[in-house]
Formats: C-alpha cells, structure tokens, sequence
C-alpha cells in the first residue's frame, strides 16, 4: 500500500473565482485579527479603538496580499504549485522580508541616520526576532486562505 501511495502523482488543486474572492476576504479579516492583537497587547481596551484597529488592519492587509502576494500567487498556480506548504512558504516569505525591511530602513539601503555597529546589529537581530513571529502568523494565514481557495482535483 506504501508503494502504492510513493508511485501515485501528487494531488492537484483546482480553485474557482469565487472562492479566491473568498480567500481573499479570510485573509483580510484573519491579518485584521493579528493587528487588533497586537493593538491589545499594547494595552488598548477601549471598545471603538479595537474595532477600529480591527477594520483597518484587515482593510490594509487585504489590500496588502491583493497587491504583493496574489501577483506571485498567480505564478505559483500558473506553475503547478498549489500545496499547502507552497502557500505558508509564500506568505511567511513576504511576511519576513516586507517586516525586516520595515524595520532595517530598507535593509540598510535607505537614507539612515548614523548608529554605532551595536545598534545596527541590535536592530537587525530584533527586526528578524519579531518578523519570524509574524511570518509565522502570516503562514496561518496563508494556509487558512488556500484551504478555502483550493480543492484536489478529482
């Protein structure tokens, strides 16, 4: 049976239109659910404020996966790959590099002011810290999008 299962092609999946849209919207309310987590872990407990943050955080993050990470989420399905793992691969992989990139001034690039070699290196090590977190979240995320998306083929 084993062998069976080693010899078989791996499963494909096949979305629809609608169910991305769905997608779409998980994803938005899901990364709405991450921001007003954080808000409340900042100490807010006023009950307009943490709609607010809610609203807001799953209108910029919908607008966020629809113009970073669907563009390559296309491709990925243009070229077969449509797993699971695929998915949280991607969406933890934006998530770190659009975080540590906040938090880096650009990884460095951008106009900075001066700091010592402790700093920087502080600042690194910190933006990678809580940027891991967050992709981390990001891949839930993702995965909770792709299981509404994505049905195996029959």
């Amino acid at each position: 049976m084993d062998e069976d299962r080693l010899r078989a092609p791996p499963r494909r999946y096949e979305t629809t239109l609608d169910r991305a849209g769905f997608a779409l919207a998980i994803g938005g309310a899901l990364g709405g659910v991450l921001v007003l987590l954080l808000v409340l872990a900042g100490g807010q407990a006023d009950a307009a404020a943490l709609l607010a943050a809610w609203a807001l955080g799953a209108l910029f993050v919908t607008l966020g996966i629809a113009a970073v990470a669907a563009p390559l989420w296309l491709g990925f399905h243009v070229m077969g790959w449509r797993t699971p793992w695929h998915a949280a691969a991607l969406g933890a992989l934006l998530a770190l590099v659009v975080f540590v990139a906040g938090q880096t001034h650009g990884f460095g690039l951008l106009d900075v002011p001066s700091a010592d070699g402790r700093t920087t290196l502080f600042r690194w090590l910190s933006a990678t810290a809580t940027s891991a977190l967050i992709a981390l979240a990001a891949a839930g995320i993702a995965l909770a999008m792709w299981r509404v998306a994505y049905r195996p083929m029959d």
